[in-house]
């Protein structure tokens, strides 16, 4: 039996935490990227993958938000897209003026030069002919590079705003909506839409313009062929609907294989030390090599869409010109035609099917791109659940270091009905240190997301001296509350560069006085370019202590009134530890500190320790008290020692 699930069964297939995709008004202004949250109505977050992306490409509701989406885009350019406009539809009417030119040479010019030895109408004729050929290449050579820049212009603004608005969206939304998903939104699925923008509006307006031109000129050089031609174009709209439709399923199904493409060859090369760690190259090849096979399964349906359309175009374009070669020919030998109009009627028929090749390219990319364009939209309508207040509060002046924390009948479920945290309540007065500790899953990381306002509390509220984080902009929050992760993220960059994160404008001396403070100066410094080296991505050129001690660096000059440690000496080995250990006490001083501990070691700095169970504070007290009793903690307290020796 296959390791992984057919693609089409997952696709059709919807996790049941997952909500179903909302929708937008017609005047949200989703592409804004400083558009309020709350224009965003009724959009659930997180509820996003594989499977969410392929039931919304089937909602109505998600192709009119696409064509939001679009209006959006469209709507800065409007006088350029007008300008572009006109130039396709000089280059058409010069190039429709050849056939005509041709039939007045043969009607007119031929007899004028056989008859009365008069070359000046042929000669007028071909100068008239070059002329508009002429005139034709400078109207599409200035519609091509005008198209091109308008549709460059577009995709930058597009992929600025998926950018911004996948960053401005909640925690919860990031941990269901992988970050290749993310990353393909943002590149591949902006390609399609671009090369549709650069190519696919080129072929539409060539072929509506020259079709409807075409058509006016066939009725005005003979009315009973041009009504025939006519009638010949019935069986093409069937075709063309039926492709429009067949095409679209097909490529909704190549856009979401292509983003798991894009995931798997993400997490593969971000998790690549885990993979030759344990040996994963062969189950990753042979994952892949399925994915690749249900991607080009798409591709190849789309093609064999595209393989049936285009006979269709042939065979009644080469049915309908006979059938026009036919009359046209019994007409002229019975004198009710003119040879220079059948001449001219028949090769406007020739380029009334011509560019219906061009249609059909254009559907096929239209169809890839309505496909990303539907995605993106969908990304860019999903609403944060962690919001901003329309009218911030501002926070009294801090009068210590530390700021009061208050947890009032606060409760917390990720999914309704299924709490994680019960109702409790809880009071860190400002300057306390106090370590959580309890076994995995008993709630520790999720109390302190619930601080760091990662999330909100399902119900009661968290308070930060008497002011609800709810009332916080971002700006403030961030700036008073600040989360140090045992991950210690740190970015391509320079070494000054990640302890300046949470304050851009500080200057080198800054820097460098938070590093001797932590104890990080004397590594820096022995780095080949000091606080210049390229800590390189994920600041792979470090050690975990190494990242460790820059991120409490990077802590200590954004100055917070609250700091929270989450497992920051977890990955650590005990030399490690001693010196992150040392760190710590130089930045929890006089601060108000959430630390969430595994290892008791940790513990130490602390003035208060909260033991939690199964979502629940079981013990409250300082280390030395909860220690002498015979509680949870001093049993978790024994066996670390015991450990020890």
């Amino acid at each position: 039996m296959s390791d992984r699930l057919d693609t089409d069964q997952r696709l059709e297939e919807r996790r049941p935490d997952d909500g179903p995709v909302a929708h937008l008004p017609a005047d949200s202004g989703i592409g804004d990227p400083t558009a309020s949250i709350e224009e965003f109505s009724n959009l659930p977050s997180g509820t996003t993958a594989a499977e969410d992306e392929w039931q919304a490409g089937k909602d109505p509701e998600s192709v009119r938000r696409s064509r939001v989406l679009l209006a959006d885009l469209v709507r800065p350019h409007g006088r350029r897209l007008l300008g572009t406009t006109v130039l396709m539809v000089a280059h058409n009417l010069l190039n429709l003026l050849g056939p005509l030119l041709i039939g007045l040479g043969i009607d007119r010019a031929l007899p004028a030069l056989t008859g009365r030895d008069d070359a000046g109408p042929l000669v007028l004729v071909a100068g008239a002919y070059a002329v508009c050929g002429l005139g034709g290449a400078l109207a599409r050579m200035w519609f091509v590079r005008a198209s091109a820049r308008i549709a460059q212009d577009m995709m930058v603004n597009l992929r600025g705003r998926v950018f911004q608005h996948a960053q401005r969206l909640s925690l919860d939304f990031h941990e269901r909506y992988t970050s290749g998903r993310i990353i393909s939104r943002g590149t591949s699925d902006v390609d399609t839409l671009r090369e549709l923008a650069e190519e696919g509006l080129d072929g539409l307006v060539n072929v509506v313009l020259s079709s409807v031109l075409t058509l006016v000129l066939l009725l005005f050089l003979d009315l009973p062929l041009g009504l025939l031609v006519l009638t010949g174009l019935f069986p093409l709209v069937l075709a063309t609907r039926w492709f429009q439709r067949s095409s679209r399923r097909a490529y909704r199904r190549t856009r979401s294989s292509m983003a798991e493409l894009i995931v798997h060859y993400s997490e593969t090369m971000n998790g690549i030390r885990a993979v030759q760690a344990f040996r994963r190259e062969k189950r990753g090849e042979k994952v892949f090599a399925e994915l690749t096979e249900t991607y080009a399964a798409a591709n190849v349906r789309g093609s064999k869409l595209l393989a049936a359309y285009i006979p269709m175009l042939k065979v009644v374009g080469a049915v309908t010109l006979a059938v026009v070669l036919a009359i046209g020919a019994v007409r002229v030998v019975d004198g009710g035609l003119a040879l220079g109009v059948l001449t001219s009627f028949v090769l406007y028929v020739r380029r009334l099917y011509d560019p219906l090749d061009q249609l059909a390219m254009f559907i096929n990319s239209y169809q890839s791109g309505a496909a990303a364009l539907e995605k993106v939209a969908d990304l860019l309508a999903r609403r944060p659940s962690v919001v901003e207040p329309e009218v911030p509060q501002r926070l009294p002046e801090r009068t210590s270091r530390g700021r009061e924390v208050r947890f009032e009948q606060v409760s917390f479920s990720y999914r309704p009905g299924v709490p994680v945290l019960p109702r409790f309540d809880l009071v860190l007065p400002p300057g306390q240190t106090c370590a959580v500790v309890g076994a995995t899953g008993a709630g520790k990381s999720t109390l302190a997301k619930l601080l760091a306002r990662f999330y909100d509390p399902s119900e009661g509220r968290v308070l930060l001296d008497g002011v609800d984080l709810r009332r916080l902009d971002n700006q403030g929050l961030r700036r008073n509350v600040v989360m140090v992760t045992q991950e210690s993220f740190l970015f391509a960059g320079s070494v000054a560069e990640n302890i300046a994160v949470g304050r851009p404008d500080a200057t080198r001396e800054e820097v460098e006085r938070v590093a001797r403070a932590i104890g990080a100066h004397d590594f820096i410094a022995a780095m080949p370019d000091g606080y210049d080296t390229d800590v390189r991505k994920r600041g792979g050129r470090l050690s975990a202590g190494q990242r460790q001690l820059i991120s409490f660096a990077r802590a200590l000059l954004a100055d917070p009134a609250v700091l929270i440690l989450d497992e920051a000496t977890s990955s650590l080995d005990v030399p490690g530890e001693r010196a992150v250990q040392q760190a710590m006490r130089t930045v929890l001083a006089g601060r108000t500190s959430v630390i969430i501990a595994h290892r008791l070691s940790t513990v130490e700095v602390a003035d208060r320790v909260l033991v939690m169970e199964g979502g629940r504070i079981v013990e409250d007290g300082s280390p030395a008290e909860l220690i002498a009793g015979t509680g949870r903690f001093s049993d978790l307290h024994r066996q670390w020692r015991d450990s020890l020796v």
